[in-house]
């Protein structure tokens, strides 16, 4: 299964500037009180811990002031989820203390099940200053886990100004998460996507395209290089655009397919899923031939950013197969 957008983008759109504001200065007092009694930044005692509805606000949104949360909605009775809760608990070891695991059990906590708007398990969340963040849904591999988490802590630092306080290793109440889980074997691919996703991440958006489409001439199946290529293109596509004049453009010339196309490419940037894809299949709805084609494979483009699983791409698959049959 393929994750969400692993760019992380949708994360300015899901918090208000006055939650972060404030989230930042908690964070900003947290450090200054532990400089003066000379001590670190306070922490969650642990870095994996089991989550209700009765102690959600206490351990999720609160904690979420100071070190991003990542939820991981799972169920004793679902596979997937045995597959996929180790591996976050490891890194969550591994990562010590920049992000905190909480872990949900659906069954025993449909409020929150619903209130997220899970749609299936495993499915990963994260909390940032109070604002959710939907991740990726499914057992996906570990190396877009990585990356994904990556991307989250580097958004709440900058954004938010949150970060977590490192912990020694043993520390934190995830003794032995490291030792339950066997290393990974190295795949035959890992150095070559490792340079990719560096690239990705330092802004070299050509050399990540290279890179990905290199390990996709020897296998063009990879999960992970398809998904970083695509991030990768679509970041280029909307480098240096003025996203007004964009979206003037697109409002005044609806005909426009090139208008078209990249204001969905912003929509989709600026976390606002549902326009991107909606705009694309109300092009491929009222043109024909290669502006048809053109939005159709945009679309496609986009789904893969998304990942097949998301139930946005599902509807939006269903509504474009009622527009071109």
């Amino acid at each position: 299964m393929q994750p969400r957008n692993m760019s992380m983008s949708g994360v300015v759109d899901l918090a208000a500037v006055k939650a972060a504001g404030e989230a930042k200065q908690k964070a900003e007092q947290a450090r200054a009180e532990a400089a003066r009694g000379g001590g670190q930044p306070t922490t969650p005692g642990r870095l994996v811990l089991d989550v209700d509805e009765a102690g959600f606000e206490r351990d999720v949104l609160q904690r979420s002031a100071e070190v991003p949360v990542v939820i991981d909605f799972w169920a004793e009775w679902c596979e997937p989820c045995k597959q996929l809760s180790p591996v976050l608990e490891r890194l969550a070891a591994e990562y010590a203390g920049r992000f905190v695991l909480a872990k949900i059990d659906v069954d025993s906590n449909q409020m929150l099940f619903q209130q997220f708007g899970v749609q299936g398990i495993p499915a990963v969340f994260a909390v940032i200053a109070g604002q959710a963040l939907p991740l990726f849904q499914g057992a996906a591999p570990e190396g877009q886990i990585r990356q994904v988490l990556d991307q989250l802590i580097q958004a709440a630092e900058q954004r938010f100004g949150i970060v977590g306080a490192p912990v020694e290793p043993g520390e934190g109440g995830a003794e032995g998460v490291a030792e339950e889980m066997p290393s990974t074997p190295a795949g035959p691919y890992d150095s070559a996507l490792g340079a990719a996703h560096q690239a990705l991440d330092a802004g070299d958006l050509g050399g990540a395209i290279q890179a990905y489409s290199n390990v996709l001439a020897d296998d063009p199946g990879n999960a992970e290089a398809k998904l970083g290529l695509a991030q990768a293109e679509l970041l280029r596509r909307v480098e240096g655009a003025d996203p007004q004049v964009v979206r003037k453009a697109a409002a005044d010339h609806p005909t426009d397919v090139a208008a078209q196309l990249a204001a969905a490419d912003l929509d989709l940037v600026g976390g606002h899923v549902e326009d991107a894809f909606g705009r694309l299949v109300d092009t491929v709805k009222r043109t024909a031939g290669d502006d048809r084609n053109a939005a159709r494979v945009r679309l496609l483009e986009l789904f893969q950013v998304i990942g097949g699983d998301d139930p946005r791409v599902a509807a939006a698959r269903n509504a474009l197969a009622r527009v071109l049959f």
